[in-house]
């Protein structure tokens, strides 16, 4: 089955984006035929600076790569590089209405947030329509958030094909309700936009700066804590095994520890699960022709795909050359 899905560039990686869409990705990529590429389009509708674009699309790509992203089992890409997906938003445009787009829940709550929208914001959904439906994915993993946009691809895929042939793969959602909501330092959801992140990496200075200024309550180390209601353990819990989980959940409870020593426990998980990769990572950040290599083979394997897809759709509508 063929699975796609992207990555904005736009910013270091944190712990909520490896356990909710990561390890997914991974995880896809031994079972499926993955599509995977990095929507450094989806992110200029927050564009700040073309040397932030740039270095936040090479980092996403080594930070991948270094999770274990193969290029051997996976054709992973930049969206810009393969400008077909561009061409196939225009038309696709033409089979959703402005109505349904001012539905958009995201581009609702960023205008109530006080966001200064510009059209590309607006027709979002239909760049992400594109992505999909120019590769014929057949599976897309989303969150809740994004679940709305997903409809409008399959509503847009199945207008198309109502008028001009069944061109378009309709695509499937693939939510997974038990996926783990990683709780931020401050107990929000982890998110870059609430600045409550633990950015595995980032050095260890500012990892352990991260860790130790998670919230809690004001127990004494003599006093048990209840590991159901720390963020710490929580967050803790998602690096161990049923056995180790209730080892350290007996720890809370036995008291005599404080939470600075429950934090410098949930330190040593952070850099031991991650060493690995973050070694991996610098050997790539020092290898940028390799990089950059990885991206063109993958540039050229999606091309292949886009470009016979957006035939099709040029033939059916009459566009030339025929």
């Amino acid at each position: 089955m063929r699975v796609l899905t992207g990555l904005q560039p736009s910013g270091k990686l944190h712990l909520g984006n490896y356990f909710s869409a990561i390890k997914k990705i991974l995880d896809y990529q031994s079972k499926e035929e993955l599509f995977l590429f990095i929507a450094n389009l989806h992110a200029l509708t927050t564009f700040r600076s073309k040397e932030e674009l740039k270095d936040y699309t090479i980092g996403c790509a080594i930070d991948l790569l270094a999770l274990g992203v193969d290029p051997e089992k996976t054709v992973f890409w930049v969206q810009s590089d393969v400008p077909e997906v561009t061409e196939l938003t225009w038309y696709l445009s033409q089979s959703i209405t402005v109505s349904q787009l001012q539905l958009a829940h995201s581009f609702k709550d960023k205008v109530a947030k006080g966001f200064v929208p510009g059209a590309g914001l607006f027709t979002y959904p239909i760049l992400m329509a594109s992505d999909i439906l120019l590769f014929s994915a057949e599976k897309v993993p989303v969150g809740k958030d994004q679940k709305q946009h997903l409809e409008f691809a399959r509503d847009i895929a199945e207008k198309f094909n109502s008028q001009f042939g069944s061109v378009l793969t309709i695509p499937e959602p693939d939510i997974d309700e038990n996926t783990a909501t990683v709780p931020g330092v401050d107990g929000a959801k982890m998110s870059k936009s609430y600045n409550n992140t633990i950015d595995f990496f980032g050095t260890e200075k500012e990892i352990k700066k991260k860790v130790m200024s998670i919230v809690s309550d004001s127990k004494s180390i003599e006093e048990p804590k209840d590991p159901d209601a720390s963020m710490i353990f929580q967050i803790h819990s998602l690096f161990l095994s049923e056995s180790e989980k209730e080892t350290q959940r007996q720890k809370y409870k036995q008291g005599g520890f404080g939470y600075g020593d429950l934090k410098k426990d949930l330190l040593e998980s952070i850099l031991s699960h991650f060493a690995p990769f973050r070694k991996k990572r610098e050997e790539l950040a020092q290898n940028l022709d390799y990089v950059h290599s990885i991206l063109s083979k993958g540039k050229e394997k999606a091309k292949i795909v886009a470009e016979k897809k957006l035939n099709e759709v040029r033939q059916t509508l009459g566009i030339y050359p025929f």
